[in-house]
């Protein structure tokens, strides 16, 4: 069984393609709801953050989100420590998780793959990848947020150009049925891994 990651920035669909693999019966692990769960669940991994943010990061034995989001934003320091902090127990749950599945192939979604070393847990990496405006469009609606914010956010992620470069796959996420064909074809390639080649 080979374990895959896939990525993609904010609005380019990445979490549509993991949900076309799911209906296709793949084990998929979402790490932004594993790290909010493990958060709050995980012992040690709460004394870590009681330790540097402060008990105020636990609000009646549940995580105050937006006051440790307030905590680490505009600030490096803190948001590595953060990340220091979280991204190795996710790590370490997504291996549990991923010796328990069967099947040809797991899937580990990541919008920040690359950037938290979580590729080096796969063994194949897909980037989902939108046009700009296209990408600004969805989440607005999506959303409801300003064509601005939507910008700023996507300005503080990684570029396409990275993640074509270390990506092993890519899929181009313009129209619904053409991007349900691709992840069709991707799931070919990856129940035969001794035969897939990059597209």
């Amino acid at each position: 069984m080979i374990r895959v990651g896939i990525t993609g920035g904010i609005g380019s669909g990445k979490s549509t393609v993991c949900k076309l693999l799911a209906d296709k019966g793949v084990a998929v692990y979402d790490s932004d709801a594993a790290a909010r769960r493990l958060m709050e669940e995980d012992a040690s991994l709460r004394e870590g953050l009681v330790a540097r943010f402060g008990r105020a990061v636990f609000d009646g034995g549940r995580l105050d989100r937006k006051y440790l989001a307030g905590a680490v934003f505009g600030d490096a320091a803190a948001l590595a420590d953060l990340n220091a902090l979280v991204h190795p127990v996710v790590r370490a749950d997504f291996e549990t998780w991923a010796a328990r599945q069967t099947g040809d192939y797991v899937v580990l979604e990541s919008a920040i793959l690359f950037e938290s070393g979580f590729d080096a847990a796969v063994d194949r990496t897909v980037a989902v990848l939108a046009p700009a405006e296209v990408r600004v469009a969805r989440v607005c609606r999506r959303d409801g947020s300003t064509p601005e914010a939507v910008r700023q956010r996507m300005a503080a992620q990684a570029d396409d150009e990275m993640l074509c470069r270390r990506a092993d796959f890519t899929l181009v996420n313009i129209v619904e049925d053409e991007l349900a064909a691709a992840v069709d074809d991707l799931d070919r390639r990856l129940r035969r891994p001794d035969k897939t080649e990059q597209p």
